[in-house]
């Protein structure tokens, strides 16, 4: 092997890295992990839908989905997925413009069989003819199942305005009417594509093993050597992808949710190029700014925006469509032209004074922070991550890559700002009042595109900044050197520090990941949060009047790498705060103050109010799928509403409503706090101190808000249709524990493991009844359930029922044919997968607080339910799915919606119909927690 440069990495990475070249040309990284109990491996592709045949939309796309469907030694089209599967692992693959992504994750133990099938995806894939027509059909079911989403809807509009001859505008995800013809036909032209564009020498495979980097070696090259090199080199048209006559206009979209925004896009180079330097990163950093004097304050203050993005916008190999987005109001969108000069007016003010070094070198220290104390990510993501950046960065850079911030050079950061001028523009709105003439190709999108008036053109250019627009102050936030602290900590678990009457907090010092960061979480429980459809509406929206109310005073916080979320929940409020540890309080007091000034002003209370009835408005036009999961809790958990019931109490609402309903809430709360990371122990217990000295001030103290979940014992076969406006039928099928134990847990989600790859291959990828089919371990309110859910653009919901209880009244005869050898590799599959290591102090800290929220205060449930695993046979998976699944009459509920294509089949009816959903919940037993 010859030598290759050394990847850097971080101070803060255990793994090692190293760079190989097989014989074949193939690219590959290996990853020595030797913390890890799972392997993962991702093979990138440098072929994507650019690559597609013109009369082939699609194309690449398909041929990614036939990999996985058999190869000459494992013909099995089922067999990846259920060996994947089986051995605790996950799999998927994407295709993007000019890349093709397969990857998984496995027991680190099946780590050779995994490369050998995996392998073989690129060697020698059967292309089974039999299997050419159904894999079509669920090409068309995901394409169908995006029909109504609006981000597929615009991005096509985005494709018929660009320039045609660049292939950024071929339509990328393929149909029935593009991979239309005989099915050997089809065979035939996918042989050639594969054979035309998939090569050893354009790909990149990334593994991550707990096993000497040597021993990867061996293995890597054992079985990817076969790969065959057919020398590809890469050429794409060298036409700019807006070519002159598509520049200067406005392209005005009609959308399915009710939303208001604007992109003002800029056509710059490809930016793989400045990847050392990052002017890009530089010049976002100041325009998406929003602290006082920033772009987004100031037209937030004017009431024209509610939100700001600079930066986003797709790129690729000889463009990069820079795009600033803007989230308008109504006032907004009826002055376009007044929020487009402010955009050139800051975009002038950092061409004038923005270009300081300290102001670069502020925003790559952060970077620079940020990757001294990176924190691992799981291993499929890494291994999906690196494959890809292998396409774009030097050797050393593969993960540096993406934090390497070296320098400012002045005349590159002037030549990028000059091209975002009036005359390189183009603007896009979408909202439901725009004028359109026309309509997008196969998702039918309504837009028109106009010449932007000349006249307003050389406005644009011609700009002077108004003084209310400023650039930020230097970030007060920032620590300059921050270093983690060496103390151990006392307790392998965490421990309660302070208590009292109302309240309790837990700790525990990390010393594992030594990042000096730390995750703060705080709920507040009140009563008054979400009794009623009237109280939820008013904490959502206090929750929702509160962060909107931050944002200024925290955003140079969140710049420097200390970020904070808000979020209501069944029984009140959380507050989760991350990052690095020596500013954190100063942020909790900051937070805290503005949250007891609640200075809220009536011009936002009714902008605020607007935008959250838009949101509930739209999960109207949500999948089918995604509206039954949200109707699943609202249909169990006593505290949850449907967002149209919500919707309904908000419209009436006032700011005086909600100022009362926050003294409300505040009456009487329960505290209960979690500190995890860098934080000594007396540190906390100060904190806990001072939170319950606050507390007093506004509250008396109260015990912990039940959550109640409906108990579906002796109930039946529950059943609830949902009127939603879509093409495609959408069904859940949830089987309830009746108890919340340790058994039960291991059950439940072994049953699930057991089952779902096999459902997945024989209602999607035999049956075809649909994109979305899977199964879930489900625990709602610390109770195990599991679901079965497809969503299907064929089958109406009575037939796709059936399909589910009849894979149900089949699978005891598949449990019955499993080895002995095989149930005790699925449970040991499951077990890894439940055992997984934490990869980083995120998922150390949120495992911790969801046991808190599981009242698990030994932090040991995931142990209780291993030893149950253990000691769990074939005869009780079977014996339970006889007594509990089997019957069409069994407890369980069915959820459910009729596509708009399936009124005509036979309907789902029965006598024990949800009619009335709140009578049902008043009445109904519950579960207490």
């Amino acid at each position: 092997m010859s030598h290759y440069p050394t990847v850097y990495k971080s101070q803060n990475d255990h793994r090692q890295y190293q760079y190989r070249v097989l014989s074949n040309q193939l690219r590959v990284l290996l990853v020595e992990d030797m913390q890890s109990n799972q392997a993962a491996a991702s093979m990138a592709v440098g072929v994507g839908h650019f690559d597609d045949p013109v009369e082939r939309p699609g194309m690449a796309h398909f041929l990614e989905h036939m990999l996985f469907l058999g190869t000459e030694k494992y013909p099995d089209s089922g067999e990846y997925h259920a060996y994947i599967n089986q051995h605790g692992g996950n799999n998927n693959a994407w295709t993007g413009t000019e890349h093709t992504n397969f990857f998984y994750s496995i027991n680190a133990d099946a780590l050779e069989g995994s490369l050998d099938r995996f392998s073989q995806f690129f060697i020698a894939p059967k292309f089974d003819l039999d299997l050419v027509d159904r894999e079509r059909q669920a090409i068309e079911s995901e394409f169908s199942l995006k029909l109504k989403d609006d981000i597929r809807r615009v991005y096509q509009v985005q494709k018929e305005t660009v320039n045609p001859k660049h292939p950024f505008s071929k339509f990328s995800v393929g149909n029935l009417a593009t991979l239309a013809g005989k099915q050997a036909d089809i065979r035939d032209e996918l042989l050639a594509f594969y054979q035309q564009h998939y090569s050893a020498n354009i790909m990149t495979l990334c593994v991550v093993a707990p096993r000497p980097i040597a021993e990867l070696e061996q293995i890597v090259n054992q079985y990817f050597s076969g790969i065959q090199n057919r020398n590809v080199s890469k050429h794409y048209p060298a036409q700019p992808l807006l070519a002159k006559e598509q520049q200067q206009k406005h392209i005005q979209i009609v959308p399915l949710k009710d939303q208001k925004r604007v992109s003002i896009c800029f056509a710059l180079p490809a930016i793989d190029q400045f990847y050392k330097r990052k002017p890009l990163t530089f010049i976002s950093h100041l325009l998406g700014n929003e602290s006082p004097g920033s772009l987004l304050s100031y037209l937030k203050i004017q009431g024209l925006a509610n939100n700001l993005s600079a930066g986003g916008g797709v790129n690729g190999y000889n463009f990069k469509d820079y795009s600033i987005s803007i989230q308008l109001t109504d006032k907004g969108f009826n002055e376009l032209e007044e929020v487009v000069t402010c955009v050139f007016e800051y975009i002038e003010l950092i061409k004038q004074h923005g270009l300081d070094a300290w102001r670069y070198q502020e925003r790559a220290s952060l970077l620079d922070t940020a990757f001294r104390f990176q924190e691992q990510i799981k291993t499929l993501d890494l291994a999906s991550h690196l494959s890809i950046n292998m396409h774009h960065y030097d050797i050393e850079d593969i993960i540096y890559g993406d934090y390497r911030m070296d320098e400012m050079l002045k005349h590159e950061t002037q030549e990028l700002l000059s091209l975002m001028s009036a005359d390189n523009m183009r603007l896009m709105t979408v909202a439901k009042e725009s004028q359109v003439e026309r309509q997008a190709a196969w998702y039918d999108t309504p837009y028109k595109v106009s010449s932007i008036p000349t006249e307003q053109l050389k406005k644009w250019a011609r700009v002077t900044t108004r003084p209310a627009l400023k650039l930020p102050e230097k970030n007060p936030f920032i620590v300059a050197n921050p270093q983690a602290r060496a103390d151990k900590s006392h307790s392998t678990v965490p421990k309660i520090v302070a208590e009292g009457h109302g309240y309790r907090i837990w700790h525990k010092k990390d010393d594992e990941f030594n990042v000096p960061k730390g995750h703060l979480y705080l709920s507040l429980d009140s009563d008054q949060a979400s009794s009623t459809p009237r109280q939820a509406a008013l904490t959502r929206l206090y929750v929702e009047m509160l962060i909107d109310y931050l944002t200024e005073p925290t955003y140079q916080a969140e710049v420097a790498g200390l970020n904070y979320n808000i979020y209501p929940h069944q029984g009140g409020i959380t507050l989760h705060l991350t990052g690095f540890t020596g500013n954190q309080e100063k942020l909790l007091t900051l937070i805290i103050n503005k949250a007891r000034e609640r200075n809220f002003t009536e011009q936002r209370f009714n902008m605020i109010k607007k935008q959250i009835l838009r949101s509930w408005s739209n999960v109207a036009q949500a999948k089918p799928i995604s509206q039954l999961f949200t109707s699943l809790t609202v249909t169990l958990q006593k505290r949850s509403f449907e967002p149209a019931r919500m919707a309904e109490e908000l419209a009436a609402l006032t700011l005086e409503d909600l100022h009362n309903h926050v003294s409300a809430f505040y009456k009487k709360v329960y505290l209960e706090g979690l500190v995890y990371g860098d934080w000594l122990e007396q540190e906390t217990q100060n904190l806990g101190k001072r939170l319950q000295h606050l507390l007093s001030l506004v509250t008396k103290p109260s015990a912990e808000s039940s959550r109640e979940l409906v108990n579906l014992d002796k109930r039946g076969s529950l059943l609830r249709e949902k009127t939603i406006t879509h093409q495609d039928s959408a069904i859940i099928v949830y089987y309830q524990s009746r108890a919340a134990t340790p058994e039960q847990m291991a059950l439940f989600s072994l049953l699930n493991h057991t089952m779902s790859s096999t459902f997945f291959h024989e209602l999607r990828t035999k049956q075809q009844l649909g994109y979305m089919v899977g199964t879930g371990y489900l625990p709602l309110n610390r109770h195990p359930g599991i679901i079965f859910y497809v969503q299907s653009p064929t089958t109406g919901p009575r037939q796709l029922l059936e399909a589910i209880d009849e894979f149900i009244a089949d699978f005891n005869y598949a449990v019955m044919q499993i080895t002995n050898e095989q149930w005790e590799s699925t449970k040991q599959g499951m077990i890894s997968q439940i055992m997984e290591n934490d990869t980083n102090l995120k998922t150390r800290s949120q495992r911790y607080w969801v046991s808190l929220g599981n009242r698990d205060y030994q932090f040991n449930q995931r142990e209780t339910v291993v030893a149950e695993v253990m000691k769990l046979t074939r005869a009780d998976l079977i014996k339970f799915m006889v007594a509990h699944m089997r019957s069409k009459d069994c407890d369980r509920l069915v959820l459910f919606s009729c596509g708009e294509q399936h009124h005509s089949q036979a309907s789902l009816r029965s006598d024990n119909m949800i009619v009335n959903l709140k009578t049902f919940k008043e009445q109904a037993d519950k579960f207490q927690f």
